[in-house]
């Protein structure tokens, strides 16, 4: 069971997972509390680690004991026992006096190390799994805390750690199985692990949901909940279409293919630990655990439409390259990618014209400045010979992504989609649809990117 910053956002909200997970123990299971970081407290972190390196260190103190306020207030609130409202209190203030003198160390360099990042970063979900523990301990619910750099072994990529799976599930249930089978709930910090010397490493932002899947995969559970603050996956975004709807069950490949597009009820890694398992995920809401949810499993139950979900990723650039003298040049795709890759720049969607006379990709706005200039460079000579005529960017422009495992196999799609955005008038820039059954990408102009939602989503999805 993993919950989010806002499930744990303050004392009475804690006290509300508490009463969840009590329901699941006194149904006879055994179970692993994941917890992030309380809501806002990473990003706090992080930006005084960020203003220290900057120079501004004046916000320092004040951040701490806004920090420290922020924690004790649920230590008074939900810890009764006054030896344990005192240690906790003690690691807490001490925890927090090394982030001061490591922001302080960070302010004399001036120069951020991905390694630091990780301490700092990590911090939150440090601080909160231990006062979180007591809590369930002093509502009646047994539990036992372990922090997450015990139990997952990654690679030494800090930041965006990798898990080392067999040594994971060797740790994991060496450290996991006693306290479970002692009949405590056993929590543990989400979005942490540790290299094989024992240096903290995280697993990137939103990675606690990762730790969940990574540990339920090692335990070999029955099944892994992600609690969160909404009903499950939804067909769409309820902001743009209020008819929106919870989709009761979808399958690994498009909980990934809508994680990867914008859908952010899940981490786009969360799958890969437990798909090879067929283990099912489910995905609930802590202020209405009563809701069912939606299940992610390998082969979902019909619905009676051929998608599942609509998303929309928004700050994204076209970039074209185009050229007459492109055409039957073998090699100018593997250039045109193999430029922006350099760069670490990702690549979102890929459409290229059959006449091979343009490559076009979409890329985040933040790097479309970048990705010109190396481009222009990199095909220099091409430009002055007249065979490529220039490489541009589209700006306000917003991927569609229209997905679900009937795309393919159901006859009439692609032309539903495409009647529907005809019917209100708006253009399609660029389309991307390859083999896999589960994706049909649109680029539309910015303006149009809302109503085309709603005009797919009115056209194709079924209540």
């Amino acid at each position: 069971m993993k919950f989010g910053g806002t499930s744990v956002g303050g004392a009475e909200r804690i006290a509300g997972v508490a009463e969840i997970v009590r329901a699941e123990a006194n149904a006879g299971k055994q179970v692993v509390v994941v917890l992030s970081a309380m809501s806002g407290v990473t990003n706090t972190l992080l930006a005084a680690l960020k203003d220290s390196a900057n120079g501004n260190i004046a916000k320092l103190l004040q951040t701490r004991e806004d920090l420290l306020k922020k924690h004790l207030d649920v230590i008074n609130a939900l810890v009764r026992d006054e030896n344990a409202r005192q240690t906790l209190t003690a690691t807490t203030t001490n925890a927090l006096d090394r982030f001061e003198d490591l922001c302080s160390s960070i302010y004399v360099l001036g120069e951020i190390t991905p390694r630091a990042t990780d301490a700092v970063g990590s911090l939150g979900e440090r601080l909160i799994v231990p006062i979180a523990a007591q809590a369930f301990n002093d509502a009646g619910i047994p539990a036992q805390w372990v922090a997450a750099n015990e139990l997952i072994v990654t690679d030494d990529d800090f930041v965006a750690a990798s898990p080392l799976l067999d040594e994971t599930r060797e740790q994991a249930r060496a450290k996991l199985l006693p306290i479970l089978e002692n009949g405590s709930v056993a929590v543990t910090t989400g979005f942490i692990g540790a290299t094989k010397k024992g240096i903290l490493t995280t697993l990137g932002r939103g990675g606690s949901d990762y730790t969940a899947t990574i540990l339920g995969a090692a335990l070999d559970a029955d099944e892994v909940q992600i609690w969160t603050d909404v009903n499950g996956v939804m067909t769409t975004d309820p902001r743009i279409v209020p008819e929106a709807m919870t989709l009761p069950e979808i399958s690994y490949g498009e909980a990934a293919e809508l994680s990867y597009f914008g859908a952010k009820v899940i981490h786009p890694k969360t799958i890969l630990p437990v798909a090879a398992k067929n283990m099912p995920i489910r995905i609930l809401n802590t202020f209405e655990p009563t809701h069912p949810g939606t299940r992610i499993v390998r082969e979902p139950k019909p619905n009676g439409s051929p998608i599942r979900g609509i998303t929309a990723i928004r700050n994204v650039s076209l970039i074209t390259v185009e050229g007459r003298g492109m055409q039957g040049v073998p090699g100018m795709a593997a250039r045109v990618f193999s430029t922006v890759a350099r760069e670490q720049i990702n690549v979102l969607m890929i459409s290229q014209s059959s006449s091979e006379q343009n490559i076009c990709l979409v890329i985040e706005s933040a790097n479309a400045p970048r990705a010109i200039e190396t481009l222009a460079h990199e095909f220099r000579h091409e430009m002055a010979a007249q065979n490529i005529e220039r490489v541009w960017a589209q700006e306000k422009i917003v991927i569609i992504a229209v997905v679900g495992s009937g795309i393919k196999t159901t006859p009439g799609v692609a032309a539903n989609v495409f009647g529907a955005l005809a019917g209100k008038a708006i253009n399609i820039i660029a389309i991307a649809q390859g083999s896999s059954e589960y994706n049909l990408s649109l680029v539309v102009d910015e303006k149009d990117a809302d109503e085309a939602v709603r005009a797919i989503h009115r056209a194709i999805v079924k209540k």
